[in-house]
């Protein structure tokens, strides 16, 4: 707290700005270095149009996704990815949230409370 103590509002918004470009290019970079590893291994696939096959379970869980991730499936690289954005919005909330906690700015501090429930609430 002591870190956030010293900073002002510029240097706040500059490290939110930060949180945000960095997470968006992490997984940017996640879902096209799986797409590549995807494409190496299961381009030459044929599409069957004529039955649908959901999602395997396993990509909608997330010890699954990495664990599989680390193991370098494409598939899962890609969800990765797609969790990394997710995330970047509520790390950028949680950071702000302490950022004006720090500041006393009690107003800021509610909103950001609220704003981060109901995105905990909606997932």
């Amino acid at each position: 707290m002591k870190f956030f103590a010293k900073m002002n509002d510029k240097d706040l918004e500059t490290i939110m700005g930060i949180v945000l470009r960095s997470g968006v290019t992490l997984s940017a970079l996640l879902v096209l270095t799986g797409g590549i590893i995807y494409l190496l291994n299961n381009g030459h696939t044929v599409a069957n149009y004529h039955s649908f096959l959901s999602e395997p379970g396993s990509l909608r869980d997330i010890k699954d996704i990495f664990k599989n991730a680390l193991m370098g499936k494409g598939r899962f690289i890609i969800q990765l990815g797609v969790l990394v954005l997710i995330a970047t919005p509520i790390a950028r909330i949680i950071f702000g949230l302490i950022g004006y906690l720090a500041e006393k700015d009690y107003l800021y501090t509610f909103i950001a409370l609220f704003v981060l429930c109901i995105i905990i609430f909606s997932l």
